[in-house]
């Protein structure tokens, strides 16, 4: 907990920093900023929930969603029927966005929204892994700390915005801010980890071969000489690969 005080803290200040009319705040400004950085960190599972329905709903706008007829849709609908429908019993719903962006992220809402230049790079076992890898950070909760670290930024700045005072909602623009920083949120080593166990352990309760882990990092190491977004806040892609084979050596 202490952690995610210090990152809802400092992403609060940076976001202030970062405006030039900073010196134009007056006091209650400033302490009004304080408190939604404790209103983000008291978001309950609820709230984190209906952020990540405007969040999906903002970036469903902004792609282009492959249709029900797309050879895209259809492989990703054999995975997802692979990983289950639920995560800890929360209803998921998977959709490909059409790009060539080599990504995939997942929501504490179920929303789940896989890249399709990441599906034309890797086969339905490496897909399966990643979107596993995704779902665990929803499962163990690290999404949930995500979006509050993104919903403190995002509200911080509509002090500065807001002629009178901190907004009540988040307009459509901070909504689209808050989706940004999430999407491109960082995960500590430990929770990549964590995420990458869950996939794991995942893939072989429901019998499945989980070696497709092993590959999906050594493929997304190649992209940009290793510099692909989805893995600039990972632990490196040959350790966490060697981390599976170790366990499929194991049996455990």
């Amino acid at each position: 907990m202490r952690i995610i005080r210090s990152a809802i803290a400092a992403a609060t200040v940076t976001a202030l920093a970062s405006c030039s009319s900073i010196g134009n705040l007056n006091p209650d400004a400033l302490m009004q900023s304080g408190q939604l950085a404790t209103q983000a960190l008291a978001l309950s599972d609820n709230d984190v929930r209906t952020l990540s329905d405007k969040s999906c709903t903002q970036m469903d706008s902004e792609n282009t969603i492959a249709p029900a007829s797309s050879p895209y849709t259809q492989r990703l609908n054999k995975i997802a029927k692979q990983l289950g429908d639920n995560i800890n019993g929360v209803p998921v719903n998977y959709k490909v966005y059409l790009t060539k962006d080599v990504n995939a992220w997942a929501m504490a809402n179920g929303c789940v929204r896989v890249y399709s230049g990441l599906m034309d790079l890797m086969n339905d076992d490496e897909v399966r892994g990643v979107v596993g890898h995704e779902m665990g950070h929803v499962a163990l909760g690290h999404t949930k700390k995500a979006m509050q670290v993104a919903y403190a930024t995002s509200a911080a700045r509509s002090v500065v915005s807001a002629s009178s005072g901190v907004l009540a909602n988040l307009s459509s623009s901070q909504i689209g801010d808050l989706s940004e920083k999430f999407v491109n949120a960082q995960f500590s080593q430990s929770q990549e980890t964590a995420a990458d166990d869950y996939s794991f352990d995942t893939q072989k309760k429901k019998g499945y071969n989980p070696a497709g882990l092993v590959t999906a990092f050594q493929k997304l190491a190649t992209i940009d000489g290793g510099q692909s977004s989805m893995l600039s806040s990972h632990p490196s892609s040959p350790a966490r690969a060697k981390h599976i084979q170790d366990r499929i050596a194991s049996g455990k």
